[in-house]
């Protein structure tokens, strides 16, 4: 088994300059657009740890508490929380930030899984994750505690 890496290594951080083709007609970031973005800056934190290709599985709620106005800052950081055998739970928070004064305010947040990929597209072990602050193993255990309510959701599939 390989060693544990740590989830440190594995922080992302990616700014956007909100332009106008990235706005509805109310001049704010489209909501999809900021969705692609989180998934983008969790892919790469995933990736990251991994070192293998990684595919989305899924993407927890996504609430929008502040928009982000054309001309401002999106600044996405993301971080594998905890790691499940092949799936990665990977936490992506994004602030706006206005670039005259500097002013910051939580846009939204999401947990996202990753599945590990091997070289034959297969699901593959991810690396263990070290945990070596109190804020990481904090976020180890609520990742936990999401995936078995995750688990726990789930339909039947039909046969």
């Amino acid at each position: 088994m390989p060693a544990p890496k740590p989830a440190a290594d594995s922080r992302v951080e990616v700014t956007h300059l909100v332009m106008p083709f990235d706005a509805n007609t109310l001049g704010t970031a489209f909501g999809g657009t900021v969705m692609q973005w989180t998934d983008l800056t969790a892919a790469m934190a995933a990736m990251r740890h991994a070192r293998v290709p990684v595919v989305t599985a899924s993407i927890d709620q996504l609430s929008f508490l502040a928009p982000i106005r054309i001309g401002q800052m999106a600044i996405l950081h993301g971080q594998v929380n905890a790691v499940f055998g092949s799936s990665m739970e990977v936490g992506v928070e994004v602030q706006t930030e206005d670039p005259l004064t500097g002013e910051r305010k939580k846009c939204c947040d999401a947990y996202l899984t990753f599945v590990a990929l091997g070289p034959d597209g297969q699901p593959t072990r991810a690396p263990p994750l070290r945990t070596d602050t109190d804020d990481e193993r904090r976020r180890e255990r609520e990742a936990g505690e999401r995936r078995a309510a995750r688990l726990a959701s789930r339909t039947p599939r039909a046969p």
